[in-house]
């Protein structure tokens, strides 16, 4: 390890900015090298007589800039940033992407395969669907192929969903489906109920359409069955909201006995369910979905952004019944004509040579590997998750606010997103969603969550973000 003692009065900037600039000098007067490793971060804050929050942002910064890189279990090694190419060293990252916010947590997306073997598995597919390109750069049928909805019905029978291919429709992606059964259910001013804290994908939907969207009061299984039936009651809701495995943002999965419960008040008020089951396929035995259960009121919405990747951009719908599905085809084909013929294939590919099962394995283990690293970094107690989560749901400890915490974490390059954008109505509770997949790296992600950790055990008032 370096035994590097940096001066701070060398620099005019703020203190965490000033130790990122003295790697920075140092690299180039040679006091620093290539390799080295830098004290830990606790161990410059004592050098230094500053709060250790200023050394870990100091070293976000740097790493920002590509001077450094942290390697979980090694410490943070000096890799020479800008100046590598000046001392013959090669850089991947091109200036934009070094500028680029260090660690953004504030998408919910699976993490990204890493393993060679996979990726070449995955490029396998796409070359053998290439080999027949131009009929897919035709106008398509809507829904898919047969081929492609006998993918779509085996991969929903691993959750219990045996509806029949004419019932099945494949979709660019969960947002047209849910705006085209909504729009279809309900009317401008018409009353919709979903989770009091729930996916703000919907809280957007519901606002396009001028619905009017209301949160039902939740415990730690999912929204309440009397709270549901009062709402019955009183407002004759046009359809019930629910995405009720791992849910977005809470991490609640809602058990059998709840799912059963709310099924049977939504039969009883005759109140259609839309399941938005993003994450159902994460965990190895989860819960039924509610389509199971209730076939004939729920609306499924098995997106595969969670499951394979976002970029796919589909969805499989199922519809309740006929009557249902004719007006729901209409409704997609007058929105978006089809799903991309090109990645309907590639799932399909992906589906039948188990590409897709091997890709899910890959997100089960290293989502459990991430939530492994929150649970040991983080203070015991102070978050809510599930061990296959893609995020952690943070209430936020006395005396932080969550714009306070939000604009602390942004300020040191870590994007996190605050309670006001998933709730539905009242005062926000002080709590934030933290995400811990997408592209960012288990080692910068392990920095991140070190920093947050002890920015729970300290004052907010040590968290200024101005100078």
């Amino acid at each position: 390890m370096k035994d590097w003692h940096p001066n701070l009065g060398r620099s005019s900037s703020p203190r965490y900015m000033a130790i990122a600039d003295l790697i920075a000098m140092d690299l180039r007067s040679g006091v620093l090298a290539v390799g080295d490793r830098l004290p830990p971060q606790r161990e410059l804050a004592k050098r230094l007589n500053v709060d250790f929050t200023t050394v870990a942002r100091g070293y976000v910064e740097a790493q920002k800039r590509g001077l450094v890189d942290s390697h979980v279990g090694r410490g943070t090694f000096v890799t020479g940033g800008v100046d590598r190419e000046r001392r013959g060293f090669s850089s991947d990252a091109t200036p934009d992407q070094r500028r680029a916010s260090a660690i953004d947590l504030t998408m919910n997306m699976p993490p990204e395969p890493d393993d060679l073997d996979l990726i070449a598995r995955m490029r396998e597919g796409m070359s053998a669907v290439a080999t027949n390109l131009v009929p897919l750069l035709r106008y398509q049928g809507f829904g898919g192929s047969g081929m492609d909805k006998e993918a779509a019905a085996a991969w929903l029978s691993r959750r219990g969903l045996v509806p029949s291919q004419d019932r099945i429709f494949v979709t660019p992606g969960a947002h047209p489906a849910l705006l085209a059964i909504l729009s279809m259910l309900a009317k401008p001013g018409q009353m919709v109920l979903s989770e009091a804290i729930t996916y703000p994908g919907i809280r957007s939907i519901a606002a396009q359409l001028r619905l009017s969207l209301t949160g039902l009061p939740m415990d730690e299984d999912g929204i309440l069955p009397g709270a549901f039936a009062d709402a019955c009651e009183r407002v004759a809701p046009k359809a019930l909201y629910l995405n009720p495995t791992l849910q977005n943002p809470t991490t609640i999965t809602m058990p059998q006995q709840r799912r059963e419960e709310i099924c049977a008040v939504a039969r009883r008020y005759h109140v259609p369910i839309i399941e938005d089951d993003a994450y159902g396929f994460i965990p190895l035995h989860g819960p039924a979905p509610l389509a199971a259960m209730a076939p004939d009121l729920a609306w499924h919405i098995g997106g595969l952004a969670k499951c394979i990747g976002a970029g796919l951009r589909l969805a499989f719908v199922v519809a309740p019944d006929m009557k249902a599905a004719w007006p729901f085809a209409s409704a997609m084909r007058a929105n978006n004509v089809m799903a991309s013929p090109l990645t309907i294939a590639l799932a399909t590919r992906w589906i039948e040579d188990g590409t897709a099962d091997a890709i899910l394995r890959f997100i089960r283990a290293e989502s459990a590997a991430r939530q492994e690293m929150a649970r040991a970094l983080l203070p015991k107690g102070t978050f809510q998750a599930d061990p296959l989560a893609f995020n952690i749901w943070l209430p936020l400890p006395h005396g932080w606010t969550r714009s306070t915490f939000a604009s602390h974490m942004r300020a040191s390059g870590i994007g996190v997103v605050a309670s006001d954008a998933f709730t539905v109505e009242g005062p926000p509770m002080e709590a934030a969603r933290v995400c811990l997949g997408g592209p960012v790296s288990r080692e910068a992600l392990s920095g991140a969550l070190a920093f947050m950790a002890h920015a729970l055990e300290s004052a907010p008032e040590m968290a200024s973000t101005f100078f």
